[in-house]
């Protein structure tokens, strides 16, 4: 095996060590968040730093990069405490990539890559109509992380929108058949294939595998 320390690292063109470090954690969650200014200017970001916190309350966090430029989707969401996340399919994965551009404030990303903003429910912040499954979120804490100058941001889940034939019996939500990609690195997308659901671990029982 190749080994590759620190120092290394270190050397590495910044583009080249960017992609080289988002690329080993593995395959990663992918979606489009959706936020709208006070003054109702919208928005559309993809993000693969989204991660679940815990259950009760329902949390989810997500990373923005250190604020030395202008951030329209962290202002949005500092302004008016609403956004949405949205995942991404093989219908839409191009035109998710494209909102990683730098468009101007006054340009929203849903018009410039040809998505449509939705509203449901009186929900401030728009979800994407193409996506298969949505989630609204409420923002709950802002954390600065000193070490690096990046931003946690953690919202509260108040609705979601899944296909009809993804929820099971015991709560699981099968993402497979609501055609949710994954992402490598910064631009690798890819489709799943779930080799089984195994049963919950438990010291006195062997594992089986569920439907």
């Amino acid at each position: 095996m190749q080994r590759i320390n620190e120092e290394d690292i270190l050397n590495f063109e910044t583009r080249y060590r960017a992609q080289f470090i988002n690329s080993i954690t593995g395959f990663k969650s992918l979606g489009l968040v959706g936020s709208r200014s006070h003054e109702g200017n919208t928005n559309l970001a993809i993000f693969s730093s989204f991660t679940h916190l815990g259950s009760n309350p329902a949390l989810l966090a997500c990373i923005f990069r250190p604020d030395s430029v202008e951030r329209h989707t962290l202002s949005n969401i500092l302004q008016t405490g609403f956004y949405t996340f949205n995942h991404i399919h093989e219908n839409i994965y191009q035109q998710a990539h494209q909102t990683s551009a730098r468009y101007a404030r006054e340009i929203s990303e849903f018009d410039a890559v040809g998505l449509t903003p939705e509203y449901k429910n009186g929900f401030w912040a728009p979800f994407c109509q193409e996506s298969f499954l949505q989630v609204g979120l409420e923002l709950k804490e802002k954390i600065d992380i000193t070490i690096n100058g990046t931003i946690m941001v953690i919202g509260q889940v108040k609705e979601v929108y899944i296909p009809d034939n993804t929820l099971h019996p015991d709560g699981y939500v099968d993402v497979e058949k609501a055609q949710t990609l994954c992402c490598s690195g910064l631009d690798s997308y890819h489709k799943t294939k779930r080799l089984h659901r195994l049963s919950y671990a438990k010291t006195d029982k062997e594992v089986t595998f569920l439907t």
